[in-house]
């Protein structure tokens, strides 16, 4: 999964419609509003300001509007490449001044999905981008005496990290975090471990 950095352009013309994709980092609903005001603002001549946008890691939201187009031609076209990409934290505004030559519907899907491909070449090429962890957090809670059974368990686990131990009353509680494809061999080597015990996840 990958985060923006920085603003990244698109900007093609099809059948006499010029299409201008921005892409700008946005992590909440303020920052997302702020961008296409900005850009409505800016580009107030345009026919069209199409938008897709993801949010979160691991992805917690993300939303897409055709602002007037034919339903399902261009946000939707639009967002499907931002998951494609594995992208999050930004939104993707696709602005179009139509030239008179109507695309059709495929012709629409088509322009859509080529402009925030571009726009996502674009910042591949300078460099745009941040990478980001998708982790889980665990917690194994054991007696006092087997507090040092988990740190053996996580040891064989090199992309597994302690987060930390604490005791409440007669037991230890361990939480550490990992990498999500990496659950079902904890939970197994786990069970396997401690006779039949069970890691709570967050």
């Amino acid at each position: 999964m990958r985060r923006l950095k920085e603003v990244a352009i698109h900007r093609f013309r099809e059948k006499a419609s010029v299409f201008l994709t921005e892409l700008h980092p946005a992590r909440d609903a303020a920052e997302r509003t702020a961008v296409l005001n900005a850009l409505r603002k800016r580009d107030f001549d345009a026919t069209h300001h199409c938008q897709a946008w993801r949010e979160g890691v691991p992805v917690a939201a993300f939303g897409a509007d055709d602002d007037g187009e034919p339903s399902g031609t261009a946000g939707r076209p639009m967002l499907a490449v931002l998951e494609g990409a594995e992208a999050t934290d930004l939104i993707a505004v696709c602005i179009r001044w139509f030239g008179g030559t109507r695309l059709g519907t495929g012709g629409l899907v088509r322009a859509y999905t080529e402009g925030v491909q571009g726009a996502l070449a674009a910042a591949d090429a300078m460099g745009g981008w941040e990478p980001v962890r998708l982790l889980r957090t665990g917690e194994i809670r054991v007696p006092l005496a087997l507090a040092h059974l988990p740190f053996a368990l996580l040891g064989a686990f090199p992309a597994a990290a302690v987060l930390g131990q604490v005791f409440e009353g007669d037991s230890a509680l361990l939480r550490f975090e990992c990498p999500p494809d990496l659950v079902p061999a904890l939970e197994l080597a786990w069970r396997d471990r401690s006779r039949g015990g069970a890691i709570h996840w967050d």
